[in-house]
């Protein structure tokens, strides 16, 4: 994976990255092609922005919380991201145990320029992820926006999430160790962010998919309050954590399939990683497929469920955005792949049971959307389904759960525009990342560069810098989500308007059964 677009890891540790130049005003202008320092760090010019890549902040040991690292010392570079932190997959990435580095852009380094911080934690369902993705990298927000932005990577699957607890009263901390780090970042940015130009006083975390699931669950541990004031979650919600009966269900799988006995945690801290890695291929004892690890509900770090059974009373305060792509599933089932190759009128609820996470019967969930909806074709009533069944039912619980607790700055987004680059894609998973970050030329992309994508990323940057800077997103028209109206941006081919319960058939439709969240 290239490091920025179209720009190598090498270059980025010689500080080669100078770019094409942005306009971000005089106090960057002056600045373009120094060397930025910043505290005991020097860094580089990253597309005309200054840049700090890979700060080390918090060392851990194997399930054991992070520890920071102090930010005074003697100076360091900080010209190359950090490894990424042990996964299956990308494989292209130096990946380590000793993973625990953020990245900042900032417009100019100037520490009484209080500027807004954005801090990004990135998807892949804690399992996998990185964000050193050239979609989430952020000059151009930085630039664009005139804000501060911060991007984390946080030890994941078995090493952040595995549940050990019930084998030692050392690991207590075991099962959320992930957002224990996220937290620490946080402090890292609470403590540090000013000699970077920001300000801690005005702090946003925002995230897509996995990203936005650990967004949602910080809003429920009292180690994260207080230490962000705006969230934005993108296509990612956690309304439910993994109970501790499943946690242990899963922990004793991993263990099976690495090959130790039950509860033998000194094998387990001895084992190379890359074994500890392959232990992912275990079967899930509650869901079937790959062993599925998460927040766990410890009653130590995390005492209550995200979302369940009303929004946390820590958060009402906090402003927040969420929203979700129109056609998620498109971007998890191939449309030229096995399960939509086919597909017809009397295979449908087949193939649509194992991709729904609301227990209705799919023959009668067709039968409902064939009525509704007679012009559809199969694929569309398919896709429709499987996102409204799957993916969205998070968001709205959250949504209506802050509404009912009289969280009134909330606002809901719907991107329905499809991609001009895969058409047959729709609006999937992750489509909106560009928009916001503004890369939409970035390898990976989905979005095209046309008028309308460059009109999208405007508002969409727009909105999430102004939920930044002053609490409400900078977008004119957009109203709060409000019960029993539920206003909805819809971010369509033609237009962006407000709208009120856009999709409420669909709402209506798979509320007459619980959500269960995946995992728990």
């Amino acid at each position: 994976m290239s490091v920025a677009d179209g720009v190598s890891r090498r270059a980025v540790m010689a500080g080669g990255m100078a770019g094409a130049a942005l306009a971000a005003g005089p106090a960057l202008a002056q600045r373009r092609g120094a060397v930025p320092k910043a505290g005991r760090y020097t860094g580089l010019i990253d597309r005309g922005v200054p840049a700090f890549l890979g700060i080390r902040y918090a060392t851990a040991a194997r399930w054991a919380p992070p520890l920071p690292v102090p930010f005074t010392g003697g100076p360091l570079p900080a010209t190359a991201f950090g490894p990424i932190a042990p996964q299956q997959g990308n494989t292209d990435e130096p990946q380590s145990e000793d993973c625990l580095f953020l990245n900042v852009w900032t417009p100019a380094v100037e520490p009484r320029a209080r500027r807004p911080v954005m801090v990004y934690f990135h998807g892949g369902a804690y399992t996998t992820g990185t964000v050193t993705d050239p979609l989430t990298q952020g000059p151009h927000l930085a630039a664009e926006g005139d804000v501060v932005v911060v991007t984390v990577n946080q030890r994941l699957n078995v090493l952040g999430y595995g549940w050990l607890s019930p084998w030692g009263e050392r690991f207590a901390d075991s099962g959320n160790l992930g957002q224990l780090d996220l937290i620490c970042a946080l402090q890292w940015v609470r403590d540090n962010i000013a000699a970077f130009g920001g300000d801690p006083a005005r702090v946003m975390v925002f995230g897509q998919s996995g990203g936005g699931a650990k967004i949602a669950t910080l809003m429920a541990m009292p180690a994260a309050a207080g230490l962000f004031h705006a969230a934005a979650t993108m296509s990612g919600q956690q309304v439910t954590a993994t109970g501790p009966a499943n946690a242990t269900a899963r922990m004793r799988a991993f263990m099976a399939k690495v090959g130790v006995a039950e509860g033998d945690t000194d094998a387990l801290l001895a084992m190379p990683v890359e074994r500890l890695m392959e232990g992912l291929q275990a079967d899930d004892p509650i869901m079937g497929g790959r062993v599925y690890f998460g927040p766990v509900l410890d009653m130590v770090n995390l005492p209550r469920h995200p979302f369940w059974p009303d929004a946390p009373a820590q958060s009402h305060d906090i402003p927040m955005i969420l929203g979700n792509t129109a056609q998620e599933t498109r971007a998890f089932i191939n449309p030229k792949g096995a399960v939509a190759t086919g597909l017809d009128w009397d295979n449908i609820a087949e193939r649509m049971a194992p991709n729904i996470r609301i227990d209705l019967d799919p023959r009668w969930v067709v039968a409902q959307y064939r009525a509704q909806f007679p012009d559809w074709p199969v694929e569309q009533v398919f896709y429709a389904a499987t996102t409204a069944g799957r993916s969205w039912p998070g968001q709205v619980i959250e949504a209506d759960a802050r509404g009912a607790a009289g969280a009134e700055r909330t606002w809901v987004y719907q991107l329905d525009r499809p991609s001009p680059v895969d058409p047959l894609r729709g609006a999937g998973h992750t489509d909106d990342i560009p928009y916001v970050f503004g890369t939409l030329d970035a390898a990976g992309s989905l979005s095209g560069t046309d008028a309308r994508a460059r009109a999208i990323s405007a508002e969409m940057m727009g909105a999430f810098t102004g939920l930044a800077k002053q609490g409400t997103p900078g977008l004119p028209g957009w109203r709060p989500y409000t019960l029993p109206d539920r206003a909805t941006l819809v971010v369509g081919q033609d237009r962006t308007a407000c709208v009120d319960d856009p999709r409420q058939w669909e709402r209506e439709l798979w509320a007459k059964a619980p959500y269960i969240q995946p995992g728990t």
